[in-house]
């Protein structure tokens, strides 16, 4: 049983999420604007968060900014925006699924459980030892370049940890989606792409000539611990 928070203003919509995830066992609060969704998350401080965008009194993305400065619980955006440019605007802010409307009941759920179970899992992990300038830990989510800490959107790190626990092994596009995301995820393989350039930004000395990200031509991309030279 987790407590999760339902923010949307569509009372229709709002009231059968809130149906089924009750249905399955779950503690529910609900907001139906930005403000409230702020105002509860701080009162109650859920596990995981299914987000609507277009909100009244404060949008969605600004509510995202503030849950992610004050928190790492999942949260699912649920939107009739289904350009990846708004996807990918929602992963940078650090959302941690994307859900077009209108969507079937039962994948939102089915993501919901995805999402509280890989949070338990990282809970629960034992910190990566990876002899490398690039230090990964999972049981705090943090992330040290150096010995400094840095900063990462939730799915940057789930990206970086699954590479960082197959060193020097070549992973698919397709493999990395499905461990960040938890599932098969529809959408594009670019997804990857846009956030391994993100991840070289922030940990390589050189994000055009990269040493422990490195992309494999046609296939995917591997991380290298210690490089040659």
């Amino acid at each position: 049983m987790a407590e999760i928070l339902v923010v949307e203003d569509d009372a229709t919509i709002r009231d059968v999420v809130v149906y089924q995830l009750e249905a399955a066992g779950h503690r529910l609060r609900t907001a139906e604007d930005g403000v409230e969704a702020v105002d509860q998350f701080r009162d109650g401080s859920p596990d995981l968060v299914i987000l609507d965008l277009m909100l009244p009194r404060l949008h969605g993305l600004d509510v995202l900014r503030i849950l992610r400065r004050e928190s790492s619980a999942p949260v699912i955006v649920i939107s009739a925006r289904t350009s990846e440019v708004d996807k990918l605007a929602g992963f940078d802010l650090g959302a941690d699924d994307y859900v077009t409307k209108p969507f079937a009941i039962r994948e939102l759920i089915a993501r919901v459980e995805a999402n509280l179970k890989r949070a338990r899992q990282d809970a629960d992990a034992p910190p990566v030892d990876a002899p490398s300038p690039i230090e990964v830990d999972d049981a705090s989510h943090t992330v040290r370049r150096n010995g400094e800490r840095v900063a990462l959107t939730p799915k940057e790190f789930e990206l970086l940890s699954f590479l960082v626990k197959h060193p020097n092994q070549v992973c698919s596009r397709d493999m990395i989606l499905d461990s960040a995301w938890g599932y098969a995820y529809p959408g594009e393989t670019r997804t990857v792409d846009v956030h391994m350039h993100w991840l070289r930004q922030k940990l390589e000395d050189n994000p055009v000539e990269p040493k422990h990200l490195i992309t494999v031509r046609n296939y995917g991309y591997k991380f290298v611990p210690e490089p040659d030279s």
